[in-house]
């Protein structure tokens, strides 16, 4: 079984009717719940759940600081490539976009690695375009076995793998992955991913679950708010969590945010996300698993990203820069998507002390899991 098979079970326009039906009522219910389930999602990312943020947001303060207490974990993101064979219409490394293209040589990746450990970082994100052809599970193998000294902590936001893939790459030191499925609207998926590999849906959607066989630390997920009603992506997100949650709980699980920014090609978002909408997506999330690590990147802005460490996020970016050599020579390539939040990471890290949270560099000792 894989998570193809609970995706057709639900359909995607009963569940926009059924979060639009959801009443007053029904956002109480689920506010007062113990054990909340995605049924009271639903009520929880309505519109009838709008005039109870504060609710929300009061609950789930106080549910991740129980679980997590009062940190906020430190990353950052490293981008090995902006090549990619893709044609998503809403991404700058789109393939058809006419910009030069660059992927790290191993000397480059380790100026890079120097620098976001002189910052004091001790999590990395490895992040690409998709081109198997120069980015492949070699190409990944020895990066990570050149910044494995550098970082406890290692993780890549790159092309699907099959399972064998990610054992391998588990084998040189990874210890998360980060796939999104961009929306789980099926019937409308092709029309953002005209072309590439990245077009087929359903070996996408069942990336996670080779993460789950592999045995991967951590899995990664969401989808690209603004692309669908942010509404109805979400619920399928949540069940994709719960699904994985089920069958691969050895794992650890994380939920981003990413809402669409500007890039190369100005593509505008049908459905845009507002701040207020995004609290409350956040906090529902945080309503229905207590455990799940919820990570904000620099996509948004300084206001934002000061309020919302204490709604709900454990994960936050800083300093981050995404084209490639972005760190050691920043300009010299196309970005994936222009940043909100420019603040060092030292910046950062005194908001959040300001804030009266602990900054955390360092999760976890990767030779615990070994």
């Amino acid at each position: 079984m894989d998570f193809y098979s609970e995706h057709k079970r639900f359909d995607w326009a009963e569940i926009t009717k059924s979060i639009y039906a959801k009443s007053e009522n029904d956002v109480i219910d689920a506010l007062d719940s113990k054990n909340r389930s995605l049924d009271e999602f639903l009520a929880l990312v309505s519109p009838s759940a709008e005039p109870y943020l504060e609710n929300m947001a009061a609950i789930s303060n106080k549910l991740t600081q129980k679980r997590f207490g009062k940190t906020v974990r430190m990353y950052a993101p490293l981008y090995l490539s902006n090549k990619c064979s893709n044609k998503c219409v809403y991404c700058g490394f789109n393939f058809d976009n006419t910009f030069e293209r660059k992927t790290l040589n191993f000397d480059e990746v380790l100026k890079e690695a120097e620098v976001l450990k002189d910052y004091g970082y001790d999590h990395v994100l490895l992040v690409s375009g998709e081109y198997p052809s120069e980015v492949d599970t070699n190409y990944l193998c020895r990066v990570i076995e050149t910044v494995r000294p550098y970082f406890s902590q290692i993780s890549i936001e790159v092309q699907p793998l099959d399972q064998v893939g990610y054992e391998s790459l588990i084998s040189c030191g990874l210890n998360g992955v980060y796939i999104y499925q961009e929306t789980y609207n099926s019937k409308n998926y092709h029309k953002f991913h005209p072309g590439g590999k990245k077009s087929d849906f359903f070996y996408r959607l069942e990336t996670p679950d080779r993460m789950g066989r592999a045995n991967i630390h951590k899995i990664g997920i969401g989808c690209l708010l603004g692309l669908e009603d942010w509404r109805t992506d979400s619920f399928f997100t949540a069940m994709h969590l719960k699904y994985l949650e089920k069958n691969y709980w050895k794992s650890r699980f994380s939920i981003s945010f990413p809402r669409l920014r500007p890039h190369a090609g100005q593509f505008q978002p049908a459905f845009p996300v507002n701040d207020k909408e995004l609290v409350q997506l956040i906090t529902a999330y945080r309503l229905i698993d207590e455990d799940v690590e919820l990570s904000i990147s620099v996509r948004e802005s300084e206001k934002f990203r000061d309020n919302i460490i204490k709604l709900g996020i454990t994960s936050m970016s800083a300093g981050s820069r995404t084209e490639p050599g972005g760190y050691s020579k920043p300009g010299d390539a196309l970005e994936q998507f222009a940043t909100h939040d420019n603040r060092s990471p030292e910046e950062i890290k005194q908001m959040i002390i300001k804030n009266g949270y602990e900054p955390v560099w360092k999760d976890w000792d990767s030779k615990c899991f070994s």
